[in-house]
């Protein structure tokens, strides 16, 4: 029995009749078997994810992409195709300083086959993690933050060398200028911990400990010019015992729990898992449930 051609076809505009008939219709008029499809209306927007087998595609496969894409102009719909078989891996630059614990936990879970995407570099205006990432393998390059915008300029030229997909702020604790903003726009994950919008900014955790709350947490969330206020992709707690927790106590558990959360995050953009619409992230069931599911 032949084996199957997969493909993804993801469908996002706003909501309106008759999408998944114009697709389906489209689909079985050039020979396409829709396997497996997931929808969802969310605050007006419209996701719409299928599996579909090629292998008895009537057409050329060139003229089938460049028809989904006038297909989805037509209705205002943004069409992205993804062949399984020539999915390539999207390239991380992992940006830090000195804490560890969030450079440790990526390379762990990449280790482990959580993160379906490749390590590309580790990039910091400090030196003292390169032992860490020369362990992993990782290649790692370093440039002082004494001038800002030097180091900003060797920044922005490295991330382009290394053609990065996503960059993910583990702890950098730098502010990103705009340029480089802009260049990844919704591609720039920072981790920060406390539950925003509250204790933004710096010493969240000490913010925390003073103000005697109970619960506090960390929040993983995309890069915008705004401080702190990009779209939210994950929040988790842990709690803390008023009275009983020194500082350092809430530190440690924030620390963990940073680490967790911003690898979880990665996970979910590498596997396409979600996406903004209209300065919110939404999720939805990504590449990776559909092509685990096809073997």
């Amino acid at each position: 029995m032949p084996q199957p051609v997969l493909a993804v076809v993801s469908v996002l505009g706003k909501d309106q009749k008759g999408v998944v008939a114009s697709f389906a219709t489209y689909m079985a008029e050039r020979g396409i078997n829709i396997q497996d499809i997931e929808q969802r209306v969310v605050r007006g927007f419209f996701v719409m994810d299928m599996l579909v087998d090629l292998q008895y595609l009537s057409t050329d496969l060139s003229d089938l992409i460049t028809g989904l894409l006038e297909l989805g102009k037509k209705i205002d719909m943004e069409v992205r195709v993804h062949l399984h078989s020539e999915r390539k891996k999207k390239r991380l630059a992992l940006l830090v300083s000195k804490e560890p614990h969030c450079l440790q936990q990526l390379i762990d879970d990449h280790r482990a086959g959580k993160l379906h995407g490749q390590i590309a570099a580790v990039l910091s205006n400090h030196p003292d993690l390169e032992p860490l990432a020369k362990r992993a393998g990782v290649p790692f390059a370093w440039h002082p933050h004494d001038d800002l915008e030097a180091h900003f300029a060797w920044l922005q030229k490295t991330l382009a060398q290394h053609n990065a997909d996503l960059v993910v702020l583990a702890r950098y604790m730098r502010i990103l200028p705009q340029p480089i903003v802009m260049a990844f726009r919704h591609k720039i994950i920072n981790i920060h911990p406390s539950l925003l919008p509250f204790f933004p900014g710096a010493a969240p955790y000490k913010q925390a400990f003073e103000s005697g709350v109970r619960v506090h947490g960390c929040t993983a969330h995309f890069v915008t010019d705004q401080l702190d206020e990009g779209p939210v992709i994950l929040q988790d707690v842990f709690h803390i015992n008023v009275g009983a927790d020194t500082l350092e106590d809430v530190k440690e558990k924030g620390l963990e729990l940073e680490a967790a959360t911003l690898s979880k995050s990665v996970q979910l953009f590498l596997d396409e898992e979600l996406v903004v619409v209209e300065g919110k992230v939404i999720f939805k069931p990504g590449l990776s449930r559909f092509l685990k599911e096809s073997r």
